[in-house]
């Protein structure tokens, strides 16, 4: 899913295409992707862009007459811009958008259907759709320690609840963790002030580091390889890859369709977490530690 670095390009590139331009047409291609009825979507035909906006992990196209095209990328959703109109492949285009500029095609692969669009008028109707989460760069560290431990989660379900924190996900809140060199499984409860000091600072860090990142990469273009496993990464999606920081191989924790990518020798103390599904299998062979593991693999 993109996060808040991925975004902020997202945005950047289409302040560059559409801000003061007009949108002449929405284009639905999977009925399913439109979410909102009132007001219908035609309203929005004609209409000058008067900013780009984000609310959480969606993507806002403020117009003329107080409407507001909220689009959600959700997992798998992804945008492509078109100086020309293009012939859209229908497996995978869910919606155009077309500009006196260019066509913004909004796309989604796989088969599950969760990206989504809504035409909203109104700030109210607006932030309806806002989970609540903290701007972690417009916050300070009294506001950022107050949401962080307003429930007691893990450290990283607090980061990646969009009702906490506003843009950070499953991939991010691991390379955060990573440089706050904090356990993922830390309870927000047990964090001391001096821990929550350091995790704010690498919040912000690690999230404006990929943001410069991705800024240097992308250039004056529209962002095309927007994803979740980036080179350069630290933990996120480098699974019995060495830790750049002491070499140790990457560890993983898997539940339902997501995971969380680890060092457990930066950030555990060498110990390593219990995988749900492979601990239970193993049960009493399941290695406690680091160096456990790396005796039974001969390293």
């Amino acid at each position: 899913m993109p996060e808040l670095p991925d975004l902020t390009i997202y945005m950047e590139a289409l302040e560059r295409r559409t801000l003061g331009r007009t949108l002449t047409q929405v284009h639905v291609v999977s009925p399913f992707v439109l979410r909102s009825v009132v007001p219908p979507l035609a309203s929005a035909h004609g209409k000058r862009v008067e900013a780009i906006r984000r609310i959480g992990k969606r993507i806002v196209f403020a117009l003329e007459t107080d409407h507001y095209l909220v689009i959600h990328l959700m997992i798998a959703g992804r945008f492509k811009w078109h100086e020309k109109s293009p012939k859209l492949n229908r497996r995978l285009v869910l919606a155009s958008l077309e500009f006196d500029s260019g066509t913004l095609v909004l796309t989604e692969a796989g088969t599950r259907r969760r990206a989504s669009l809504y035409l909203v008028r109104g700030a109210p109707a607006l932030a309806e759709l806002d989970r609540g989460g903290l701007e972690v760069f417009a916050a300070t560290l009294d506001a950022f320690a107050a949401r962080l431990r307003s429930e007691n989660h893990t450290v990283k379900r607090a980061l990646a609840d969009p009702r906490l924190f506003s843009g950070i996900g499953n991939a991010y809140s691991d390379e955060i963790l990573h440089r706050a060199r904090l356990s993922p499984m830390t309870l927000t409860s047990r964090l001391t002030d001096e821990q929550v000091a350091v995790l704010f600072g690498a919040t912000q860090s690690t999230l404006s580091d990929w943001i410069s990142r991705l800024r240097e990469r992308t250039g004056d273009g529209f962002p095309e390889k927007v994803t979740a496993f980036r080179d350069g990464m630290a933990v996120h999606g480098r699974f019995r890859l060495p830790c750049p920081e002491c070499g140790s191989p990457v560890q993983r924790i898997r539940y339902a369709d997501n995971e969380t990518n680890y060092c457990a020798r930066c950030q555990t103390g060498g110990k390593l977490l219990a995988d749900r599904a492979l601990s239970r299998l193993l049960k009493e062979d399941w290695p406690r530690s680091l160096d456990e593991l790396d005796e039974r693999e001969g390293r």
